[in-house]
């Protein structure tokens, strides 16, 4: 059974969609893109709550920074949560969504149990996208490094056609950066998922660059699950995030050996019985 809803917060329609049955699981980012990475299976264990943020809505009326701060968006999570009548639940974040999840369970700790934060770097500073891209031209293999660089020199007439589906774009492009089959297309995947740019824009480029889990993490004293791709080029490599468990018995960090920045789709079976074992103990 799905359940499907739209709140209206300040403007902006936020979808929520819950499917499965289990331990509540609140997704932060696109209520249509990430019910597409997870297995079926998961959901016998888990009830997983996909929520929008203002990323991912259209705005009714004229926006402006002060829209879509994190702090502006956390709030928008605590409302869904109190309407949802949500208690005692996982918060779980991939990618730039990661930032938020974890902002989240600090600021609103009380209902958070565990943490789930998938393929995140721990900052998106510009030093460590360079680091990513030093990564990709050292560790990449010839034939993924020319699928890239194909796919790539796309992206242009993509932006002109549409322009407001940019990140999305960007996100297909960079398939061979994103997936261990670096001959996957992702498409299918962001059809129908709105982007609202400049939000998207200034938590991608300037928000998230401001963070950083690693430090943040240290003093942290909720469970916290990290998932990482070996062959994530996007926020690699995983060695950032080396000797993150020491000094601390509340971070479980597990690499995928076959996988990229999408563990949960790429590697179904073994990405549901890791996190259910580490839900469940």
């Amino acid at each position: 059974m799905i359940e499907k809803g739209t709140y209206e917060i300040d403007g902006y329609q936020l979808a929520y969609q819950i499917e499965g049955e289990g331990i509540p699981v609140f997704v932060i980012g696109s209520a249509v893109y990430y019910p597409r990475l997870f297995s079926q299976k998961i959901r016998e264990k888990l009830k997983l709550i996909f929520v929008d943020h203002r990323g991912h809505a259209k705005p009714s009326r004229q926006q402006g920074l002060e829209d879509y701060t994190i702090e502006r968006i956390l709030a928008d999570m605590e409302q869904i949560r109190e309407r949802l009548d949500l208690k005692d639940f996982v918060i779980m974040g991939h990618s730039g969504n990661a930032f938020l999840a974890f902002e989240y369970a600090k600021r609103y700790a009380k209902n958070v149990q565990k943490v789930i934060l998938l393929n995140t770097a721990p900052t998106n500073s510009k030093e460590r996208q360079e680091q990513s891209m030093a990564f990709f031209q050292r560790e990449a293999s010839p034939e993924r490094k020319e699928k890239f660089e194909q796919d790539f020199a796309l992206l242009d007439q993509d932006i002109q056609r549409e322009p407001e589906r940019r990140f999305a774009h960007l996100c297909i492009r960079m398939g061979a950066q994103s997936f261990y089959d670096y001959q996957f297309d992702s498409a299918p995947l962001w059809e129908g998922v709105y982007t609202n740019m400049p939000a998207i824009d200034y938590l991608w480029g300037e928000a998230f660059a401001k963070l950083n889990l690693y430090k943040s993490l240290k003093d942290f004293d909720k469970p916290v699950f990290l998932g990482l791709g070996k062959y994530d080029y996007l926020v690699g490599p995983y060695n950032l995030w080396d000797d993150i468990e020491k000094g601390s018995k509340n971070i479980k960090k597990i690499i995928f050996e076959h996988s990229g920045h999408n563990p949960m789709f790429e590697e179904p079976q073994l990405f549901d019985e890791e996190l259910i074992k580490w839900l469940e103990s």
